[in-house]
């Protein structure tokens, strides 16, 4: 459930919080021992506090008590939904290779970020919508003259959560000069979740994505393709 997701990154930290206090704690090292043991003793109610979000989900599950419900959640890992969740995948992917280069060619600027997760937080910073997605609403979002078209799109699988949406933007110092807010915002999101941020650029019309804090600039549509369908077998 936090695979993949940066609540995974905070169990790893909590992991090694409690070692090192049990590492201190065991060479007798007072000062140390006591200053962590102020974590350590409100550790479960800070881990509750962070893993709101993921304990809810699990609750939830637990609470799915039909027979059709308990059967999806076995289908993420057998049989037919797994080979419907590759063909619908492959569509995406090929539908958002569309929508880029398309919007390049007349060099109007998009944002499209792709996620495993809700990102709940970050969608309301925009216009929900929960729609199919398909190329046609892609392109009409990122029109100049469209009120969504300031921000970035949230895609869910197939589904357009939100449009318009404010990212957090990247503060590294490393990032080249000649890129603009749009793509510091795609190397922004790709730090803070796992997520792939497709770019086009509003000056070149150039195609890049922006994953795990790095970015992939001026792709084919069959690099992009690429990058789409393995970020989809990522989960």
């Amino acid at each position: 459930m936090v695979k993949g997701t940066i609540a995974f990154n905070i169990f790893i930290g909590a992991i090694l919080l409690y070692s090192i206090y049990f590492v201190v704690d065991f060479f007798e090292m007072n000062l140390l021992s006591t200053l962590l043991g102020k974590f350590v003793g409100y550790g479960v109610l800070i881990l509750i506090i962070l893993f709101t979000a993921e304990i809810r989900k699990f609750l939830l599950l637990l609470g799915d008590t039909t027979l059709k419900g308990r059967l999806k959640f076995l289908d993420q890992f057998f049989g037919e939904e797994r080979e419907k969740d590759f063909a619908e995948n492959d569509h995406v992917a090929e539908m958002i290779v569309e929508s880029s280069f398309h919007l390049g060619k007349t060099k109007t600027g998009a944002l499209i970020v792709l996620t495993h997760e809700d990102l709940v937080q970050i969608a309301s910073t925009g216009t929900m919508l929960n729609s199919d997605a398909n190329t046609l609403l892609i392109e009409s979002i990122f029109f100049k003259n469209s009120p969504l078209h300031d921000g970035a799109v949230i895609l869910k699988k197939d589904k357009i959560i939100a449009a318009s949406c404010i990212l957090p933007v990247s503060k590294k110092d490393t990032i080249s000069k000649d890129l603009g807010l749009r793509h510091r915002a795609a190397i922004g999101i790709s730090e803070a979740h796992k997520t792939l941020a497709v770019i086009v650029s509003e000056e070149t019309g150039e195609v890049s994505t922006a994953f795990r804090g790095k970015i992939n600039r001026n792709l084919s549509p069959n690099q992009l393709k690429t990058e789409i369908s393995e970020y989809f077998k990522s989960k």
